[in-house]
């Protein structure tokens, strides 16, 4: 059960992701987040530095979220193919389950913010680094250039992401992203990045 302070804590951290997110950084303030947190300016300095400590460490708790809903059920010794699937599917988890943490978490690796000194790597990226050196090793998929491999392996999942959470296609129409329409678009991908 959390106490009285922790609960306080919590919904400071939710008030400004749900700030960064609807206003950008430019229109996040301490002074506004105090006033959305109904706690007084003061308050937020016992928890943070400044605004720069906040978002960092902010930044660096929902990494550390997304880590382990994106590590659930994955070793980097799997095959690619199910190694990739599992990564697909707790990515997709992720933002079902934290469609605030993920827009704040997007938003803050595609700034300079990213660059900051406070913000910790998680290790996160040594376990999908290893296995896609051993998929590599196991002939499994093709030599590239890490930045390939992105784009192809998880271009296309994130796009669907953004189609489901705007709820639109490109034409307009409605669209959900399902099971049905994740596998058949990681099916295509799977053979692409096959030797």
């Amino acid at each position: 059960m959390r106490t009285k302070n922790e609960n306080k804590a919590a919904a400071i951290r939710e008030n400004a992701m749900k700030m960064i997110v609807a206003e950008g950084f430019d229109g996040f303030s301490m002074q506004k987040l105090a006033k959305s947190a109904n706690v007084s300016p003061a308050t937020l300095y016992i928890y943070y530095k400044n605004k720069e400590d906040l978002l960092n460490q902010l930044f660096n708790e929902v990494q550390q979220t997304f880590a382990d809903v994106a590590l659930e059920g994955f070793n980097p010794q799997l095959s690619f193919e199910e190694g990739l699937w599992i990564q697909w599917k707790n990515r997709l988890k992720f933002v079902l389950e934290y469609p605030v943490h993920f827009s704040f978490y997007e938003q803050f690796r595609n700034s300079p913010l990213i660059n900051s000194s406070g913000i910790h790597l998680s290790s996160f990226k040594e376990n999908m680094k290893q296995f896609v050196i051993n998929a590599i090793q196991k002939g499994e998929l093709k030599m590239m250039a890490p930045e390939i491999f992105w784009s192809v392996a998880y271009g296309s999942f994130y796009s669907l992401v953004k189609f489901h959470l705007q709820e639109k296609t490109m034409m307009g129409n409605d669209f959900k992203l399902n099971e049905v329409t994740l596998k058949t678009t990681f099916d295509i991908i799977v053979k692409a990045l096959k030797p």
